[in-house]
């Protein structure tokens, strides 16, 4: 069993009230605790969902923002109680603690990694390049939440505080943590905007890439978010939603208590089977799922297909106060558009039933543009502590965001949509 340890140092902005502690595992730091940093507001929610509570986004505004499930404490615990971001697997936590007058103010999840998997923004070039040159690329910090590619708050900040000033404390904490752990960067992935470009401030150098996330336009029904495409992709899905159960499917939503362990073991052979040819290992173990369906089971939402009396194919998503986060799909058996039909389709219909903006549909896929999911800017921030390895990235991001950002122009292009007449 791996030790529990504590690092303490100080930032160059510290003052004498506020001091910074990485810890080894999130079962050092209390549920209450960290959930006031990660969620501290109320935020209303849909009144057919479980009530959740919310944070605010803007670093110095009071603006409230949605539940976010990926940066609550049960889920993290999960990740790492399971074994599935550990010292072991390449994920090895370094909890970035703020505490001010004794209490915690703000919190940066960080793990420090020995390998670039299971993170969705990809630097394996930067390693190869930086490790030929002969430089040591691993450890590197990683700020985000493992193999979670959706954006939400990593720089996580009480309420009751002077944001700024312990925004400030954590970005500078980070790099600090990098020289103490001897590191070659930290990453912040999947962040907001807002906190992208408050880590710009202070040193970092910015990164964009792209996802597809589905809109809600105050739909009242499927047929109404049908109604706004094209007569072509109307009746493409029609189709395809048709073919998906043709086979003597039935499609099954399980929330809460509805989720059993039955239903785990199934969706986990669906897990390990896609996983395993997509990845080689999938990253999450069994345990996980038990420990999710125990502490957070109202924000999870199962999609599970059924035949001849036996599950088939599942996906997983997470319910956020306004958001619907899809994550893992598999199947073990295949049949035309079903995996549409049980990420995508039932996702857009799960979400305007309940009032959701947003379907994150997770990372690549240029496929989904034409199920209604448009392109979306996602930002991750990243300091290098060798200057020459910085000096030959900025350059290289400056290209990378240009190409990102015309990419998304083109894509949202081809978006599904019905034109309007500009003349009406």
């Amino acid at each position: 069993m791996a030790v529990a340890t504590r690092d303490r140092f100080k930032s160059s902005m510290d003052s004498s009230e506020i001091t910074l502690e990485a810890v080894s595992s999130i079962s050092q730091i209390p549920a209450d605790d960290w959930d006031a940093c990660a969620n501290p507001a109320s935020a209303p929610v849909s009144p057919e969902l479980p009530a959740s509570p919310g944070r605010a986004t803007d670093l110095c505004a009071g603006s409230r923002a949605a539940y976010n499930p990926f940066v609550s404490h049960a889920f993290f615990s999960s990740l790492e109680a399971s074994g599935s971001a550990s010292a072991r697997t390449g994920w090895g936590p370094r909890h970035l603690l703020a505490r001010l007058d004794d209490g915690i103010a703000g919190i940066v999840p960080c793990y420090l990694k020995s390998h670039s998997q299971g993170e969705y923004v990809f630097d394996r070039g930067w390693a190869d390049a930086y490790e030929r040159a002969g430089g040591r690329y691993y450890p590197k910090l990683q700020a985000s939440v493992p193999f979670t590619p959706a954006t939400g708050p990593r720089l996580l900040i009480r309420d009751g505080v002077d944001r700024e000033r312990i925004a400030t404390t954590l970005a500078n904490g980070l790099v600090a943590l990098c020289g103490v752990t001897k590191a070659s960067s930290v990453h912040v992935t999947f962040a907001p905007e807002a906190e992208w470009k408050f880590l710009a401030a202070h040193g970092f150098l910015q990164r964009t890439d792209q996802q597809f996330h589905w809109h809600n336009e105050g739909y009242g029904s499927f047929d109404d978010f049908l109604a706004t495409l094209n007569s072509r992709h109307r009746k493409a899905i029609k189709r395809e939603r048709r073919d998906a159960v043709a086979n003597g499917i039935t499609i099954h939503a399980l929330n809460g208590s509805d989720i059993t362990e039955d239903a785990w073991d199934a969706f986990f052979a669906f897990y390990m089977e896609t996983g395993s040819r997509k990845w080689g290992r999938p990253y999450l173990s069994r345990a996980f799922f038990s420990l999710i369906g125990a502490s957070m089971a109202r924000d999870v939402l199962l999609v599970m297909a059924k035949r001849n009396g036996r599950w088939i194919a599942g996906a997983i998503n997470f319910i956020g106060s306004d958001t619907l986060f899809g994550r893992n799909w598999g199947a073990i058996e295949h049949h035309p558009f079903l995996h549409f039909e049980v990420c995508y389709y039932q996702a857009i219909d799960f979400a305007i039933r309940h009032r959701l903006k947003t379907v994150e549909a997770g990372a690549q896929g240029e496929h989904k543009i034409a199920r209604g999911y448009l392109p979306q800017t996602t930002f991750s921030a990243h300091f290098i502590a060798d200057p020459d390895l910085r000096h030959a990235l900025v350059d290289y991001l400056r290209r990378e965001r240009a190409y990102v950002a015309e990419a998304g122009r083109e894509l949202a292009g081809a978006a599904p949509f019905r034109k309007t007449d500009p003349s009406s």
